[in-house]
């Protein structure tokens, strides 16, 4: 696909899977090159890695990364109370970015983007060319091909519209680099995993003792995969009378052949501590990332006061109640 067939001039390549030599990483790996070298505000988001700290708490059933990461305000502390919404510009229309960003054209719906206030070394965020809401319903077909183009290299995860997103009125994933998210390696942790349903080229697991509640489904097929997930969603709706889309976030890889999608359900978007007041306050609101067990703290005392109990607390407030998974997952069966 050649640069002059793009829709937008904001577009520093273009990949269509169908008929395309390049391999997406390798594109991703060229955008992030000329983005750091092109674009301030990036390059800027980038060095502060550098200074960004981790610590590793030892939880019930896992162990727990939290990294101090200033710049995440941004995204953590986000107002996504519908009025506000309705009356800022979207940051993620083409017509919003800022001059220098550019991205890649993936086919003709999504445009990948060097995230500039970045969690990771490399982190994209995968943005709808057009202005539609968050909808994992909708998307998860789409999702699905990114991550097979996007392997090896990257993972990506979506966030629900009332759990995480920081635009829920505008479609987008994000990628990271592979098995960045500590979930990702216990989902493969065969002493961890509980195995609920295993047919028609689908395989379902749970994780044991781990704090939360988290679903994997495993298929090398993708239409049987998206039945699946159609069915489990639909038990989901129907059980806790939904007319819309039930609180989750997803992270979602391609390997060996054999997609894995990593679900947590949500009954929260945030904890009571983020809404305290004083001292007694904590900016932690878990996404994806958070609940896959990286949880980003934007200010340094909550980096320094939040503990194995807290983030436990944290897990089981937002998270879905096991009983009702439980619920959901004896219909599938």
């Amino acid at each position: 696909m050649a640069k002059a067939d793009c829709i937008t001039p904001k577009v520093f390549s273009c990949f269509n899977s169908a008929y395309q030599n390049a391999e997406l990483p390798k594109l991703c790996s060229e955008l992030f090159a000329q983005q750091q070298s092109t674009w301030q505000q990036m390059a800027e988001g980038y060095a502060s890695l550098e200074f960004i700290r981790i610590r590793e708490i030892i939880c019930n059933g896992c162990t727990v990364k939290v990294q101090f990461n200033p710049k995440r305000i941004i995204s953590t502390g986000a107002d996504v109370d519908p009025a506000i919404i309705n009356k800022r510009k979207c940051f993620l229309c083409l017509e919003n970015l800022p001059e220098a960003q550019q991205g890649i054209q993936y086919r003709d719906d999504f445009l990948i983007l060097c995230n500039p206030v970045p969690i990771f070394p490399r982190h994209f965020t995968i943005s709808s060319i057009r202005h539609i809401p968050q909808d994992f319903k909708f998307s998860v077909d789409t999702m699905l091909d990114i991550a097979r183009d996007i392997s090896p290299d990257y993972s990506i995860f979506y966030n629900g519209p009332e759990c995480g997103a920081s635009a829920p009125d505008h479609l987008h994933f994000q990628a990271t680099p592979r098995r960045a998210i500590p979930v990702e390696w216990d989902a493969v942790d065969v002493r961890r995993r509980k195995r609920f349903y295993y047919k028609n080229h689908v395989a379902g697991f749970t994780l044991i003792n781990y704090g939360r509640s988290v679903i994997i489904i495993e298929s090398s097929v993708k239409q049987q995969l998206l039945a699946f997930l159609q069915i489990m969603f639909d038990e989901w709706k129907k059980l806790l009378r939904f007319t819309k889309e039930p609180m989750v976030n997803v992270l979602c890889s391609y390997q060996e052949n054999i997609w894995r999608l990593i679900i947590f359900p949500r009954h929260k978007h945030r904890p009571d501590i983020y809404f305290k007041e004083g001292n007694n306050r904590m900016v932690i609101s878990p996404a994806a990332v958070d609940m896959g067990g990286l949880i980003v703290t934007p200010l340094e005392k909550d980096f320094l006061n939040i503990d194995a109990k807290l983030i436990e607390d944290i897990f089981v407030e937002v998270s879905e109640q096991q009983a009702v998974i439980d619920n959901i997952l004896d219909k599938i069966v």
